[in-house]
């Protein structure tokens, strides 16, 4: 028979563990997490390209933020990715992008592990100096009771024009020796968030 002092104490804490995620912030879990985006070159050369290292949060009142240190861009060529980060992307002036959103963690908090659902809203986007919002369409699926997981149900296009990159593509074409770079690039992510 259970000791009921003792007992009610013990059912205490595996309540407040369950519960601790609802309230707690959520941190993006890095070697789980991708962020990928394809270029175009010489129009029908189509390559995947991802960052390595991303940083994120979701607090408890769902004011959600993903850093990406562009340092970290990973095409598979490494003098490729030095020309990305100096004459593109500038990481001595620019050294992150920044992806902002305003999220409402109730309904993911409710979810049973497994269960999914679609987010629709406004994702603000800062890089090389300048930030644009986009509506995106995510989707959301409970993995277990202290993590989640964000995926792009569409890829964001980004246009290199919005933020001041279009001299950046044009060094890259002019060292490369092509006829042409893409000015619009979908990008896709994966993102896995843990409750701490």
């Amino acid at each position: 028979m259970f000791n009921t002092v003792l007992f009610k104490p013990f059912a205490f804490l595996l309540l407040a563990g369950a519960v601790v995620p609802a309230h707690a912030d959520w941190y993006l879990d890095n070697e789980s997490s991708r962020l990928s985006f394809v270029t175009t070159k010489n129009t029908n050369i189509a390559e995947v390209h991802r960052f390595l290292v991303l940083h994120g949060k979701v607090d408890s009142k769902g004011a959600a933020q993903l850093e990406v240190e562009l340092e970290s861009v990973n095409s598979g060529i490494p003098l490729r990715d030095e020309r990305m980060r100096n004459e593109l992307f500038e990481i001595k002036t620019f050294p992150d992008a920044l992806v902002s959103a305003q999220i409402n963690l109730q309904p993911i908090n409710d979810l049973a592990a497994g269960a999914q659902l679609e987010l629709r809203l406004p994702l603000s986007v800062t890089l090389h100096g300048k930030t644009q919002t986009y509506d995106s369409e995510l989707l959301a699926t409970r993995l277990d009771d202290r993590r989640f997981q964000v995926v792009t149900l569409e890829p964001l296009v980004l246009h290199a024009e919005d933020f001041d990159l279009l001299p950046g593509v044009a060094a890259l074409r002019k060292a490369a020796g092509l006829e042409a770079i893409s000015l619009s690039v979908p990008v896709g992510a994966v993102l896995i968030f843990t409750a701490r």
